[in-house]
C-alpha cells in the first residue's frame, strides 16, 4: 500500500471531479454537471450561510454582521461566493491548487469582485490579517486528526477580538454504537490498493476527532463559552461549532 498524502488526494479531486468531491451527489459528477446542477450546487452554499448566520445571531451575538471573513477549506467556492454577498471582503484559501483554479473561473463567471482565493498551508502563511468571521464546514474530517487540530489553533490566532467563528468536525461513526461512535484503526486507512489506482475515485477519509482535545484548543485560546449542534452526514456523527472570542 503506497502512503497516503491527504493533500494530493485533494489536489486530484480538484483535477477530476471537484464538485462531487466538495458534496458526493451523483448530480454533480463532472459527468452531469450542466447548469441546473451547478446552480443547485451554489444554491445550497446559500442556504448553508443563511443557516450558520441566523444560528450565530440567536447564540451568539444578534448583531452580528461579518466583515472580513475567512472560508477555510473552500474547494471551488460554493459557501465562499454566499458569504461575499454578506461580507465586505472573503479571504477562501484551500490547499488544492486545482480547485483554486475552478473556485477562480466560477469568481470570473459569477462578477463576484470581493472575494481572494489563495493557497493554504498549514501556517496559513499567505494569509495577511485577522478576521471578525472564519468558517470551516466538512473540511477538518478529511485532515489527519493532529494537523487538523493544530490548523484549529492557528485559526483562532487569526480570529479578532469579538469576532465569530464557526468550524465543523466529526467525531463518531453511527455504526459503531457499541464503541461510542469510535471506529476501528483499520478503518481509518485507506484500503489496500486505493492509492493511485487507476480509474477509480481519489481517496477520502472520515476523520474522527476527539472533542476534549478540540475544546481544549479553545478554552487555551481564551474562549469562553460555545454554541454547539449536532451533525449527520450519513452516518458521520459531527457538531457544528459557534463561538465568539
Amino acid at each position: 500500500m503506497n502512503k497516503l498524502d491527504t493533500d494530493r488526494e485533494w489536489e486530484k479531486w480538484g483535477e477530476c471531479d471537484p464538485y462531487y468531491g466538495v458534496i458526493t451527489r451523483e448530480q454533480f459528477r463532472r459527468k452531469n454537471l450542466g447548469q441546473t446542477e451547478k446552480e443547485e450546487f451554489f444554491a445550497s452554499g446559500r442556504n448553508h450561510v443563511d443557516y450558520v448566520l441566523n444560528l450565530c445571531r440567536a447564540k451568539v451575538d444578534p448583531q452580528f454582521k461579518p466583515r472580513r471573513t475567512l472560508d477555510f477549506g473552500c474547494g471551488v467556492g460554493r459557501v465562499t461566493f454566499a458569504l461575499a454577498s454578506v461580507s465586505q471582503t472573503v479571504v477562501g484559501v484551500d490547499v488544492a491548487a486545482s480547485m483554486l483554479r475552478e473556485a477562480e473561473a466560477n469568481r470570473q463567471a459569477l462578477g463576484v469582485d470581493n472575494v481572494i482565493f489563495s493557497k493554504s498551508d498549514d501556517q496559513l502563511s499567505n494569509i495577511e490579517g485577522a478576521f471578525d468571521f472564519i468558517h470551516s464546514f466538512i473540511v477538518f474530517q478529511h485532515l489527519e486528526v493532529n494537523r487538523g487540530r493544530a490548523i484549529f489553533a492557528t485559526l483562532l490566532e487569526r480570529l479578532s477580538q469579538g469576532g465569530v467563528f464557526v468550524a465543523h468536525f466529526t467525531y463518531g461513526k453511527a455504526r459503531h454504537a457499541r464503541t461510542f461512535g469510535w471506529p476501528p484503526r483499520s478503518e481509518l486507512l485507506p484500503p489496500d490498493g486505493a492509492v493511485d489506482a487507476p480509474d477509480v475515485d481519489p481517496v477520502m477519509l472520515m476523520n474522527p476527532y476527539d472533542v476534549n482535545g478540540i475544546l481544549f484548543v479553545m478554552q487555551h485560546a481564551g474562549i469562553q463559552s460555545f454554541f454547539t449542534q449536532f451533525t449527520d452526514h450519513g452516518g458521520e456523527l459531527g457538531i457544528l461549532l459557534c463561538f465568539q472570542k
